[in-house]
């Protein structure tokens, strides 16, 4: 029989799947929760990746229309990128002091606020003064590439606020609808993720109850998610994710 506090655990998977597939700042809602469990940090940071899993896949598919828009050799790449980076990741997590990443982890997300809120403005003056015709970007620049593998690397080891980073890079790197990117940001953290929690799986210690119960919510969550993200005006969209990264970034600076 589910007790309360398992009901509180799928609630925070289901909120965590919604936030997955628009803001992009799931961990900062569901970390938290099992924190509160006194489950510890770093079992808490691995169960929590394996479990939002299901929101980012459910979301990813949601998002299959906006993916269809992006050319095949951008996706492959994006996903490529996160996935080899996410190694890195968690291993900073299992190797290094608790601290020492996550001390950079808000500073970082304030600056892809930044970067998120002047992107139209960025994006603009990138297009004037790029050599492809009517100053389109439709292929990935050596910076989006490492950018790209970086916040791949953030994602295996943490995670909070790596949705933002993503739509940060991909927004300033390609021309492309603010929904597009939405997508290929949830599909490439599913990339990231997967690859995270299969190492997981075999080298660290995880609390595969309060994974279960993520997943049970994450699921449902992700999928409505890409709906509510796709319906999101572009402006408004963008407001949302540096308001939600910002309140990341001011509490993990507590």
């Amino acid at each position: 029989m589910l007790r309360g506090m398992d009901l509180a655990v799928i609630a925070a998977g289901f909120g965590a799947g919604i936030l997955t597939s628009t803001v992009g700042v799931a961990s900062l809602l569901s970390f938290p929760v099992l924190i509160a469990l006194g489950i510890p940090p770093v079992v808490a940071n691995v169960s929590n990746t394996i479990g939002l899993l299901p929101g980012s896949l459910t979301g990813s598919i949601g998002y299959r229309r906006e993916l269809r828009e992006v050319p095949r050799p951008i996706t492959i790449a994006v996903i490529a990128l996160c996935s080899v980076g996410s190694i890195g990741g968690v291993v900073l997590l299992l190797a290094l002091p608790p601290g020492v990443f996550a001390a950079l982890a808000p500073w970082l997300i304030l600056f892809t606020c930044l970067i998120v809120g002047a992107q139209p403005r960025i994006s603009r003056w990138l297009r004037a003064r790029s050599d492809q015709p009517h100053g389109l970007r439709t292929s990935m620049s050596p910076a989006t590439y490492f950018f790209t593998a970086l916040t791949g690397v953030y994602g295996g080891y943490f995670g909070a606020g790596a949705g933002v980073m993503m739509m940060a890079v991909l927004g300033l790197g390609l021309d492309l609808e603010l929904r597009v990117v939405n997508g290929l940001k949830t599909l490439s953290l599913l990339a990231a993720n997967v690859v995270a929690s299969a190492i997981f799986v075999v080298i660290a210690d995880i609390n595969w109850r309060a994974a279960a119960l993520l997943a049970i919510g994450s699921l449902a969550g992700g999928y409505l998610g890409s709906h509510i993200g796709r319906r999101i005006p572009g402006g408004l969209l963008r407001t949302l994710i540096v308001i939600a990264g910002i309140i990341a970034a001011v509490l993990m600076l507590r």
